[in-house]
């Protein structure tokens, strides 16, 4: 990597390995290749891409990365793998065609994982780092290694551990607190001693030290700003937050953190905050994860101002509120009004105010969205702008759409959906099921036609903007019968019922692609009850 200043911070991002752990986050390949294109917007400087090792799948978005993102100019890009030469290997020919790649090897090392998972002695696990640092350096100039759950290992071993990745060619130690265990002020310290304390990987050694950290404890954060101000100068973060368990770190609240106490910190990252949010939308509308109202920086709430006493202050002064402005982060206030008379150019221009860029058929087919929505309401703000761009553009592959809906409810008779949906060659269906409410009709009409046996695991319906024409988003989540992972779709209509069908065919089209939907097909009708479990 090229030399930063000493007051720099490398923002290393793991939304798509680690954060895709996260229960119910699988993304596709194209969701991961769009994702990484937007985090080098963004201006993160590594993106670990993937685990190659763990399956096909993995490994080929991760060479897509490597080559469509990873150019001179872009991020480095990493892939993990663990200490092992098969993982290795296949992770250098994941990351091998980026202009800058990086392989980053790890071992567990504390006497938890030496005792019970890898079975081995102190002296073993030396000999374990030796070769599998050697092995990657002799394949890549750029590697990183990590001893796993750092923060519960005996630190005169780390110092040993990390001496040894040194010799062998390690360019960046990293230090996970792989359980969220420790507190800030011994994590500094612990940081700070294995810089002072490691052989050949001091100050102005060149050698990179990086925290990354889990928030099982909710203290990621604190202990990520602890580790920088111990000398880290490199951070492994999420998106959101997102990640095993609790999640990681995130990135928006360690970025603006530095970014707007720079006077406490002084330090910098090469991060473009404008596209926070825009980022943020599209990792929680990808892996189906909506973000909490009240989380910071990316949140519904983080710049709403309910009571008086704020209120008030807010009118006579933002900064009696608030400490960094909405636009910092990439929320927008309206410049401009748009209506059901506003006009095609007049849409292009906010949409590129606010970050997108469209042409031709697809700025027509936004258009459309747009004309539909406007005539729903008096006025679309931005919000409803973002969500309406977020609901077309980040669609998975259709291979079932929605044609029409109509669906009946109310105190008399029962909820009915009729639904007409087309399939990959064009056919269309129509089915009408009954269910205990306008949704749970409409899913059933859907798995009717779509056979594809999956259990709901979540689903979630929030008003974009206030007033009683609000538009609708609905994240959903599902699990495939008999395995394991899960599916997020998104949609986003002035109607929550046509909204909440969008959501569950998004994820239906996800999974599909996923799973192979050539043996999923329909075969003739089926019954519209029990299809996803229930």
């Amino acid at each position: 990597m090229p030399k930063h200043p000493e007051n720099h911070v490398l923002i290393f991002d793991t939304t798509l390995r680690d954060g895709e752990q996260s229960p119910g986050a699988t993304l596709t390949s194209a969701e991961k290749l769009e994702i990484a294109r937007q985090l080098a917007k963004l201006g993160v400087d590594i993106i670990e891409a993937g685990f190659p090792a763990a399956s096909p799948d993995d490994l080929a978005a991760v060479q897509r990365i490597a080559r469509e993102v990873g150019t001179p100019d872009g991020p480095v890009i990493t892939g993990l793998a663990r200490a092992v030469e098969s993982d290795i290997r296949t992770c250098w020919e994941g990351v091998k065609d980026a202009a800058k790649p990086r392989i980053h090897t790890f071992l567990g090392v504390s006497d938890y994982h030496m005792n019970y998972i890898t079975k081995t002695t102190k002296a073993e696990a030396l000999e374990i780092v030796r070769k599998a640092v050697t092995l990657a350096k002799s394949l890549c100039d750029d590697v990183e290694f990590s001893p796993m759950d750092a923060g519960r290992a005996d630190p005169a071993f780390l110092v040993e551990v990390c001496a040894l990745a040194v010799q062998c060619g390690a360019t960046t130690l990293n230090i996970p607190d792989t359980v969220g265990y420790v507190a800030p002020q011994e994590w500094y310290e612990l940081i700070h001693g294995l810089i002072h304390e490691t052989p050949g990987a001091g100050p102005g050694s060149g050698i990179i030290w990086s925290v990354h950290c889990h928030n099982d404890l909710g203290m990621a954060t604190a202990n990520t700003l602890a580790g920088v101000q111990a000398g880290a100068r490199q951070v492994e973060v999420t998106v959101n937050g997102i990640g095993e368990r609790a999640g990681n770190t995130s990135l928006e609240e360690v970025v603006m953190a530095l970014h707007t106490r720079p006077q406490y910190y002084h330090l910098s990252t090469s991060i473009n905050t404008r596209e926070i949010v825009k980022t943020s939308r599209m990792v929680s509308n990808y892996t189906g994860m909506p973000v909490q109202p009240n989380k910071a920086i990316v949140g519904a709430n983080a710049f709403a101002h309910e009571s008086g006493i704020h209120q008030d202050g807010m009118l006579k002064n933002a900064q009696t509120f608030e400490i960094m402005t909405p636009e910092t982060v990439g929320l927008h206030e309206s410049r401009l009004v748009l209506g059901k008379h506003s006009g095609r150019h007049a849409l292009k221009i906010r949409l590129q105010e606010l970050g997108y860029t469209f042409e031709g058929d697809e700025l027509n087919r936004v258009f459309a969205r747009f004309k539909a929505l406007a005539d729903a309401k008096k006025h679309v703000t931005d919000a409803d702008l973002e969500a309406l761009v977020v609901d077309e553009t980040h669609k998975p592959q259709e291979i079932y759409a929605l044609v029409d809906c109509q669906i009946t409810c109310g105190t008399m008779g029962m909820p009915t959906a009729t639904l007409k949906i087309r399939g990959e060659n064009g056919e269309e269906k129509v089915y009408a099921a009954v269910g205990t409410g306008p949704v749970d009709a409409a899913y059933r009409a859907v798995d009717a036609i779509v056979r594809a046996p999956n259990t709901l695991i979540e689903y979630s319906v929030h008003a974009v903007t206030e007033g009683i024409d609000a538009l609708g988003e609905v994240t959903v989540r599902i699990s495939p019968a008999g395995d394991t992972r899960t599916f997020g779709g998104y949609g986003a209509e002035p109607d929550i019922v046509v909204a909440s069908i969008k959501a569950y065919m998004a994820a239906l089209n996800r999974m599909l692609v996923s799973l192979g939907h050539g043996d999923l097909k329909p075969e003739g009708e089926a019954a519209a009850v029990g299809i996803r479990g229930e």
